[in-house]
């Protein structure tokens, strides 16, 4: 969204590495380059976002990386803009009223050189805060960043892409021949489904504790599955938290029901020929017992092939991307069952829309 912005002020996008939590990388400290780690953007997408050009009739200013920028704005050279200056007056604004305010800020600034800073005060500082991306008030801006070339132009790295075409032999289709024709591209037979387990129990409980809804464009009206509970159960009450987590953290018995519901809703939804899910893909950090009874039962109600992200064959590159790669794979998938407090689910059908998948195709424990 901040391209979007840099896009719409007429003013060139300034991109960083990706720091992700030291924890979540796969190597001990020992083995890391620096710490801590740090992934190039660019290794993670593609597009206009990590300064690859746009349409041929468009003179945007490409993005530039932040060691360029430190190069050609000194420090000395910046206007700073505080989020403390800025936000108090657009709390709970709608989103293209809050983007509309910083665009015209950045259009009128005079500077070449702009950087915009977290001010001490400012708990999410970020320009577009966890305040607007977990409400609906975001909604409103579906509209103009879906059109944007920051959302048509975005692609999987050369990177990503690799691995993902590395691995597509894990796809190949399992079991018994289909007794109708069926396409042979895994990825239009291909289920995925985003099954995180350990340390998201808590995360749910805190999600309900603050009475969260759905993420950002989880929230998009058009798709199936909304979060509702009974207006009837009271807050912060153990029916309450149960309800909560038969959404975010669903058991055993939750995810073959939804898998097997998921499947008949896409394939009776078809127009033309007649639609075959038999192929699944899990993205998950549950290892162990719990997977292994979980597949089983998957296979028993006809998933034939079942891959986890966990079976992937990843070079040093992949690991370091791997959540991007699982990401691209739940993109191609024919149907993508998500977590809607999720933003790694709410990235996923940002692009599954983009690409042009059918709402029926986007659905939420």
């Amino acid at each position: 969204m901040n391209a979007h912005l840099a896009y719409a002020s007429k003013r060139a996008y300034v991109f960083q590495d990706y720091v992700w939590k030291p924890e979540y990388y796969p190597w001990p400290e020992s083995q890391r380059l620096q710490n801590p780690p740090r992934t190039p953007l660019g290794a993670l997408i593609g597009g206009t976002v990590v300064g690859q050009p746009f349409d041929d009739d468009d003179d945007a200013p490409r993005s530039v990386s932040a060691k360029y920028f430190d190069k050609v704005c000194p420090t000395n050279e910046r206007r700073i803009i505080y989020t403390g200056d800025v936000k108090p007056a657009l709390k709970l604004k709608q989103g293209t009223e809050v983007f509309d305010h910083w665009a015209q800020l950045l259009r009128d600034a005079p500077e070449l050189c702009i950087e915009v800073q977290a001010s001490g005060d400012d708990d999410f500082p970020q320009t577009f805060d966890l305040w607007l991306w977990g409400s609906d008030r975001v909604l409103s801006l579906w509209d103009s960043f879906s059109k944007s070339p920051t959302s048509r132009l975005l692609t999987t790295s050369p990177i990503v892409g690799a691995a993902v075409k590395r691995n597509e032999y894990l796809f190949v289709p399992r079991g018994p021949r289909p007794a109708h024709p069926v396409s042979a591209d895994p990825y239009a037979r291909m289920l995925a489904m985003h099954i995180r387990r350990g340390d998201f129990k808590g995360a749910c409980t805190h999600l309900a504790y603050w009475n969260s809804t759905f993420y950002s464009w989880n929230l998009l009206p058009q798709l199936p599955d909304p979060f509702r509970i009974d207006p009837g159960i009271p807050w912060n009450s153990t029916e309450y938290f149960a309800a909560h987590a038969q959404r975010c953290l669903p058991d055993f018995d939750l995810i073959i029901k939804k898998a097997r519901d998921s499947r008949d809703d896409y394939v009776q939804a078809s127009r033309g020929a007649r639609r075959t899910l038999d192929i699944m893909y899990l993205l998950t950090n549950e290892k162990g017992e719990w997977m292994d009874k979980l597949k089983a039962a998957l296979r028993k109600d006809g998933w034939n092939t079942i891959i986890t992200s966990n079976d992937l064959e990843l070079d040093s590159e992949g690991l370091d991307t791997n959540m991007a790669v699982d990401m691209d794979i739940a993109r191609k998938a024919a149907v993508f069952v998500g977590n809607g407090w999720s933003s790694f689910t709410s990235n996923i059908n940002h692009r599954r829309l983009i690409d042009g998948k059918e709402a029926i195709s986007i659905r939420f424990w």
